[in-house]
C-alpha cells in the first residue's frame, strides 16, 4: 500500500496559495483516467479527507500546515504503511517557480508541514515531491506571508503544466516499486 500526501491548508481563503499546491495537485489527480471515480470524503479518525484504491492512498491532511504529521501517522498506523511507501507532495520555496524535485530522505527544510511529519513518523524516509513557489516577490515579502500568498496570474497561466509533470510523478511512484525509483529534478520551461 502506497500514501500520496498533499499538504495544505483547508479554509478557503487558501485555496489558490502557493502553500496549498499539495491539495491543489491531488484535486487534478483524482479528475485524469483510471483514478477520476475517486472521491476525498472527511475521516476524523485520520483528521482529514482521503480517498482509496487498493493499491493507494490519497491524503489532505485538514489539521492545518504545522499539524500534518498527525494525519500522516494516523492513516499509516491504520494501514501499516512502511514510510518508504509514503510521497509528499508540497510547496518549496527554496525551489524557483516552475522547478520540481521528487527526492527521499531529506531534512524539512524550513518547511512545517515537512517538519510535522518528520517528527510525528520519527523519520524522513519517506518521499517528496517538492514544488517550487519561489519568485521575485519572495524577496521583499517574509517566508510566511509569502507561502499564503495566491499565485500571479501569469503563474496561474502555466500551473497546468506543472501539474502535468507532478501528476506523472505521483502516478510513477503508485506504479513501480519504491526501490525503483531514483531522485528527479525538473525545469518546466515555464
Amino acid at each position: 500500500m502506497k500514501l500520496i500526501v498533499g499538504l495544505g491548508n483547508p479554509d478557503e481563503k487558501y485555496k489558490k496559495t502557493r502553500h496549498n499546491i499539495g491539495f491543489r495537485i491531488l484535486n487534478e489527480l483524482v479528475t485524469i483516467g483510471q483514478y477520476n471515480k475517486l472521491e476525498f470524503k472527511e475521516d476524523k479518525k485520520f483528521f482529514g479527507q482521503y480517498t482509496k484504491k487498493q493499491e493507494f492512498i490519497l491524503l489532505k491532511p485538514m489539521t492545518y500546515m504545522n499539524r500534518s504529521g498527525q494525519s500522516v501517522l494516523a492513516i499509516k498506523q491504520y494501514y501499516n504503511i512502511e514510510s518508504e511507501n509514503i510521497l509528499v507532495v508540497h510547496d518549496d520555496m527554496d525551489l524557483g517557480f516552475g522547478q520540481i524535485k521528487m527526492q527521499k530522505e531529506k531534512s524539512a527544510a524550513g518547511h512545517n508541514g515537512v517538519d510535522s511529519i518528520i517528527n510525528s513518523l520519527g523519520s524522513n524516509n519517506f518521499w517528496r515531491l517538492r514544488i517550487g513557489i519561489n519568485n521575485d516577490l519572495k524577496e521583499k515579502i517574509p517566508g510566511d506571508k509569502f507561502v499564503i500568498y495566491n499565485f500571479s496570474s501569469e503563474e496561474e497561466k502555466k500551473f497546468p503544466q506543472i501539474i502535468d509533470y507532478s501528476l506523472d510523478l505521483i502516478i510513477e511512484f503508485i506504479e513501480k516499486k519504491h526501490d525503483k525509483l531514483t531522485n528527479k529534478n525538473f525545469k518546466i520551461p515555464v
